[in-house]
């Protein structure tokens, strides 16, 4: 029995994120060797959803296959259409290194902005704006920068002491 067990409309949800997917892995002749269970560990690693094509004839082969890569990779089976297997395993917590700042400035970017004529005949001017970290653009197309953090003086006292 697979180790993720999925109601019935998670797996229709899971079926239709995996419609427009495309193979990632593909197992031959050889079977379910090593390196393919690896490779589709690899694969549920880095997007949780994938398809994998099995090119054989036998179907009760693929879906024994199904069960067993269900139950060594700890995944739940979603579909086996045809010679399509698909399997769903939730993606793991990404690690934060040590010393890396939590939230880092933004980079400078270049927003394009519309200015249309009051009549509405005349075609819309294009401007293109760069703004830094400390900048918004607002509404109206002005560029707002932060203001500076205001101190009490009772704290501004204590600062100084």
């Amino acid at each position: 029995m697979a180790a993720i067990q999925l109601t019935p409309a998670q797996r229709k949800e899971h079926r239709a994120e995996a419609h427009h997917l495309d193979p990632v892995v593909m197992i031959g002749s050889e079977g379910l060797t090593p390196a393919v269970l690896k490779e589709i560990d690899s694969a549920l690693n880095a997007h949780g959803l994938i398809k994998v094509r099995v090119f054989s004839d036998d179907r009760a082969a693929r879906e024994a296959l199904l069960a067993s890569l269900s139950d060594e990779l700890e995944a739940a089976p979603i579909q086996h259409i045809g010679k399509l297997l698909v399997l769903w395993r939730p993606l793991p917590a990404k690690e934060e290194r040590p010393g890396s700042p939590d939230r880092r400035a933004s980079a400078p970017r270049v927003v394009k902005l519309l200015t249309f004529s009051k009549s509405g005949s005349q075609r819309a001017q294009v401007k293109k704006l760069t703004i830094f970290g400390n900048q918004r653009l607002t509404v109206g197309g002005i560029v707002k920068r932060s203001k500076k953090r205001l101190i009490g003086t009772k704290k501004r006292a204590q600062s100084s002491e």
